[in-house]
């Protein structure tokens, strides 16, 4: 059988590769797997604002309910709203249906345990199992059939929770927010209004179509713009079901999550909030990431890609925040997952602690320049094991010495072998992943096998 769960959770073009009919046979075997005792048992689903959101919640909750689980729907919420709200309302589960970043007719299924934190491999292999055993799939009738209950209210309970989060107002703070037509839309601008910042909102009118489509943090150059033109204090970009956040301050420079991780860990440093003064990045954090925490008398520690991967480290050793670059920031502290609307709250307490302008909070880490090129390839393994390959690798890695890097992955998803480097200069940088890239290609491409 093909694997159903990626990197996070269950996704693909809505129809064609994520059918209703499998919704509905991942709620039958999600129920199974979370519901083995006897009793009333409770699944929570939320949305992003997808059009195929309703239909595959209509269908999932049918698959629940079928297998014995009473299922409450609360509508669209970000991402993160599910995990917190799973855990405090002490449901069974949580369910997200959304494909995060990806274009409209995209759509994913992703599911919390009841302590609000994402599957590991091992729970997901073994409800695409149940699936495989169909027949093992118990079918209560009469009264032991779940029940679907429309439930929005609980959204409010979510939104509320951002808000406590941070003491004080954000009165004289001038926000422009960009929602990405997507799960944010009716939560983050409303937030900071109800907190007292002035609130120019962008991209926060969904229609089912138009999420991601040319706004939030994939395509953020409309926030930069408008926040310049509006001389606002910093713009806020979020994707489209908001476990994601980034930041363009006043002068429209970008600060990526290495930036707005390394903003909040020396702000905790200072308060006695980082444990072990420790920071969780991924091998895609950037150089000047762990340069500047370290000048500053803080660690990091790299993980694979993937923000399941950061807080696996995360709570292993108890650390108090980490991330990835993309915007993924995880605070423990406040809740189990990676959530933009609670990172977008805390920089801006950070940014009201300082007063100072987000552009000198920005100039505490220096961003190195990263190259990335995706070389297409037949197969991606054993490259390891490609003398000729590696050859190149050490030679660009000694090239660069302690002033840059090179990494090179085999993508989780694609048939490709992505090569990236940094280093202070860009020119040098550009020269030696083209040596190594073309390197791979004649090894590995696909023209040339």
């Amino acid at each position: 059988m093909v694997t159903l769960f990626g990197t996070d959770g269950v996704r693909g073009l809505v129809n064609s590769t994520l059918m209703p009919e499998l919704a509905y046979q991942l709620g039958r075997a999600a129920g199974a797997y979370f519901c083995k005792t006897k009793g009333e048992h409770r699944f929570l689903i939320g949305m992003d604002t997808r059009i195929s959101g309703s239909m595959l919640t209509a269908a999932l909750s049918a698959g629940l309910c079928a297998s014995g689980v009473n299922v409450d729907v609360v509508g669209v919420i970000p991402t993160p709203g599910v995990a917190y709200l799973t855990k405090t309302e002490g449901y069974d589960a949580g369910v997200v249906i959304s494909a995060s970043h990806n274009p409209f007719p995209d759509n994913g299924i992703k599911f919390f345990d009841r302590n609000g934190y994402k599957l590991p491999d091992k729970t997901e292999e073994e409800i695409e199992n149940i699936i495989i055993l169909d027949e093992d799939i118990v079918r209560p009738t009469g009264d032991g059939i779940g029940v679907i209950r429309e439930y929005p209210e609980l959204a409010e309970k979510y939104r509320n929770y951002v808000k406590s989060t941070v003491d004080g107002d954000f009165k004289g703070m001038k926000i422009v927010t960009d929602s990405a037509n997507g799960a944010a839309s009716s939560f983050l601008p409303g937030i900071l209004a109800e907190l007292g910042a002035e609130v120019i909102p962008i991209f926060n009118q969904p229609n089912g179509v138009n999420i991601n489509n040319g706004c939030g943090s994939t395509h953020i150059e409309t926030l930069q713009k408008k926040v310049v033109e509006e001389g606002a204090d910093c713009g806020i970009a979020n994707d489209g079901d908001a476990d994601r956040c980034l930041f363009v301050d006043e002068k429209g420079k970008v600060l990526d999550g290495d930036h707005l991780m390394v903003i909040n860990a020396l702000q905790m440093k200072k308060e006695g909030r980082l444990n072990d003064n420790m920071v969780v990045g991924t091998v895609m954090s950037n150089l000047g990431f762990g340069k500047a925490l370290k000048k500053y008398g803080c660690q990091t520690v790299s993980t694979k890609v993937g923000d399941r991967y950061v807080l696996e480290e995360m709570l292993k050793h108890n650390y108090s925040i980490g991330g990835e670059q993309s915007g993924h920031i995880i605070f423990p502290e406040f809740n189990t997952t990676g959530d933009g609307l609670i990172t977008a709250v805390q920089t801006l307490r950070v940014l009201r602690e300082n007063g100072k302008k987000l552009s000198e909070l920005n100039s505490l880490m220096t961003t190195y320049p990263q190259i990335l090129k995706n070389v297409e390839v037949y197969s991606k393994n054993g490259w390891e094991e490609n003398e000729l390959i590696m050859d190149s690798i050490r030679a660009g890695e000694e090239e660069l010495g302690a002033d840059g890097r090179i990494l090179v992955r085999a993508s989780g998803t694609e048939p490709l072998i992505r090569v990236m480097g940094e280093g202070k200069e860009l020119n040098q940088l550009e020269r030696i992943v083209d040596d190594i890239a073309s390197v791979v290609e004649h090894e590995l491409g696909v023209e040339n096998n």
